[in-house]
């Protein structure tokens, strides 16, 4: 079976959670760091992007609580989501390390003038 690659903002909030359970602010602020403020989420885009990674196992609900009157709901990765992650972030270095080689090899051939 072949699993979709996942599409990065579902990549960047599992990353985010990979670390600890959080609530959706902190979630969105933390996208934003560890993109180095490429990926802004908005909070519709963020609450879709959980009920889907919930409906795939991925996340799960750890706790709600009442911070001035508002209801907070804190995520926590699952051990499926953690599994896809890593297969995830394998993926995409596997990859990487490809496009850095052949760059490598491809510079030396270009910057020499023969092709």
């Amino acid at each position: 079976m072949s699993v979709r690659p996942m599409q990065e903002p579902s990549f960047l909030i599992l990353t985010v959670l990979a670390a600890e359970a959080q609530h959706g602010y902190a979630i969105m602020t933390e996208v934003t760091d560890i993109s180095g403020g490429r990926v802004k989420l908005r909070p519709g885009t963020l609450y879709a992007a959980l009920d889907r990674l919930r409906e795939e196992g991925l996340v799960e609900v750890d706790r709600e609580e009442v911070v001035d009157t508002r209801l907070r709901r804190y995520y926590r990765i699952t051990a499926t989501g953690a599994e896809r992650l890593a297969v995830e972030a394998d993926r995409m270095r596997r990859n990487a390390d490809s496009a850095l080689q052949r760059l490598a090899t491809g510079g030396r051939r270009l910057a020499g003038g023969t092709s």
